[in-house]
């Protein structure tokens, strides 16, 4: 993804990694004895990408920006799993461009993938748009970190995948990938790497030249390992079902290795059609790691798949991918090196009923007894039940969680189930029965829209106001412009823009709107044509009269 960090640790970019790998042939000048001696850990097959003991495997996860948030990692890997990931591709740093992460470190996220039975894909993320991008390096010198961080991946090519660098060219310069990736994969073979290698597309990700689509087969052929995937990232370039399907299927007729290595439900350079994506990815076995799980900034947030890492609160994007159609928790399948190939068949017991507390309007606390399991319980899932129906509305590692988007005065019913890491489900608990406080669904908010207008330039100061009688903790704020405007900056909140749409989110010292109270905040933009006031606003889905 083309967007930069802002701040020490800001907008996320990063690659996903994931399934497919082509197999060798002698007409492209394999060598099976070369080949066949390296298969220790993922090789690749007759088109597929194996694991250690012979399965298939398809990677089904998403991005954790490890370098820039490292205190964040031990619990980000936890959550990912209990959501029904089985692999995550983990941002390093070779240290030319951010903090280096040392072979200690990239040792300790191994350990931390293992136990959380999560196939490790690592990446180096400061070729990002090498050639265009100022203080970017090459794959060369990726080269050179990964032979320097050797010791801490050697003997764990069961588990771990290389990502030798993100995104290594940008729009300038891309006609040498081609030499520069095999260049590369020799270097890595040479220094003893067994472990299966994964390439990104130039073009900032999106080949949008098709060089690695046009070129695939020769780099394919130029590893004697024949143990090579390749990864293409998708955004804008990619916002139409005829072109994710063309690409895609251009890869696997040919038997080559393919990942989406990235992917988003909407950018800034255009609107990726995700559902093609995932669901091309199904129909053809193509694995994908999502971008990204949390701490997106320079006006990606929406890219952020939980809310301040915190896995009780996914966004929109979060719910599509993990619990969405064709998404990470209806085709994961983890690791049969982690399983044994399917020998653990006993499920968890079922987790104590849950009590619930902090009832308000629209939310409920609930709590419960752990289940128990003979290996292990990975995270927990509670379901709202009408009658026969059950629909998943919270899921995580800890016996508690909060549900939010409730209406006012309505009776609802709660259980919990239990997950181990093979994927065993425990019975349902008890329920219990809930009836929120009163309110109102609608016209409990008002908001205040004040213009600034220079012409070509305006700003606009927002305030939204509280009319309720319960506090309103963590806010989104939807309109649409009513010409054509754009966002440049914006303060006391997040602001994203697609199209004429508007959507701004609380900053932390802007969550909580009180009872009675307001919190503002305001931006500044651009227009090529007349300003004007957005002709309607809803807070959290509810409708907001205008003041």
């Amino acid at each position: 993804m083309r967007r930069m960090l802002a701040a020490a640790a800001g907008a996320l970019l990063a690659v996903t990694a994931s399934v497919l790998a082509a197999p060798p042939s002698t007409a492209q000048g394999a060598t099976p004895d070369r080949a066949a001696e390296a298969a220790t850990g993922f090789h690749v097959a007759d088109g597929r990408l194996l694991d250690a003991n012979g399965r298939d495997f398809v990677m089904r996860g998403v991005n954790h920006a490890h370098t820039w948030y490292p205190t964040r990692t031990t619990q980000a890997l936890k959550d990912i799993k209990a959501l029904g990931a089985n692999a995550v591709r983990v941002v390093l740093s070779t240290g030319d461009r951010w903090t280096r992460n040392d072979a200690t470190d990239v040792a300790s996220i191994v350990a931390q993938c293992k136990q959380n039975r999560l196939v490790c894909v690592l990446e180096a993320h400061d070729t990002t748009g090498y050639g265009e991008q100022s203080g970017a390096v090459s794959l060369d010198r990726a080269v050179d970190y990964w032979v320097s961080v050797k010791g801490a991946v050697e003997g764990e090519e069961e588990y771990v995948v290389l990502n030798l660098g993100n995104e290594p060219h940008g729009n300038s310069g891309y006609s040498a990938w081609t030499s520069d990736t095999k260049g590369a994969i020799a270097r890595m073979r040479s220094a003893g790497f067994d472990h299966t290698l994964m390439m990104d597309a130039p073009n900032w990700g999106q080949d949008w030249s098709f060089t690695m689509r046009d070129n695939a087969e020769s780099v394919f052929a130029a590893d004697p390992d024949r143990n090579t995937v390749f990864s293409i990232h998708m955004y804008g370039v990619f916002d139409t079902a005829t072109e994710v399907q063309d690409y895609l299927n251009r890869f696997t007729a040919r038997k080559l290795p393919l990942v989406v290595g990235e992917f988003g439900d909407f950018h800034s350079d255009g609107d990726p059609d995700e559902n093609a994506i995932m669901a091309t990815a199904r129909q053809l076995g193509i694995g994908y790691l999502g971008w990204s799980w949390s701490g997106n900034g320079g006006g990606v947030e929406y890219l952020d798949m939980a809310t301040g890492f915190d896995a009780s609160q996914l966004t929109p994007w979060g719910r599509r991918i993990f619990t969405g159609t064709d998404g990470i928790q209806q085709t994961a399948r983890e690791a049969s090196v982690f399983s044994g190939g399917g020998t653990d068949t006993q499920a968890p017991t079922a987790p104590g009923a849950p009590t619930a507390a902090e009832v308000t309007a629209t939310g409920v606390r609930l709590s419960w007894a752990p289940a128990t399991d003979n290996v292990g319980v990975a995270g927990y899932d509670v379901v709202r039940l009408d009658g026969t129906q059950e629909t998943r509305v919270a899921t995580g590692t800890s016996t508690g969680a909060t549900v939010t988007g409730l209406s006012p005065s309505t009776a609802y019913s709660f259980a919990v189930y239990a997950r181990d890491a093979a994927g065993n489900r425990s019975a349902r608990s008890g329920a219990v029965q809930v009836t929120t406080a009163g309110g109102s669904t609608s016209g409990s908010c008002a908001v205040a829209y004040r213009l600034s207008d220079w012409g070509s330039t305006f700003n606009a100061d927002v305030t939204i106001r509280n009319t309720g009688t319960t506090a309103v903790k963590g806010w989104q704020l939807d309109f649409a412009f009513p010409g054509a405007q754009k966002v440049n900056s914006a303060w006391n909140a997040k602001v994203v823009q697609q199209d004429t749409r508007v959507r701004a989110t609380h900053e932390s010292w802007t969550e909580t709107i009180p009872a009675g109270g307001s919190v503002s905040f305001g931006f500044n933009g651009s227009s090529t044509g007349t300003n004007g006031i957005p002709a309607a606003f809803t807070l959290n889905g509810a409708s907001c009269t205008k003041s």
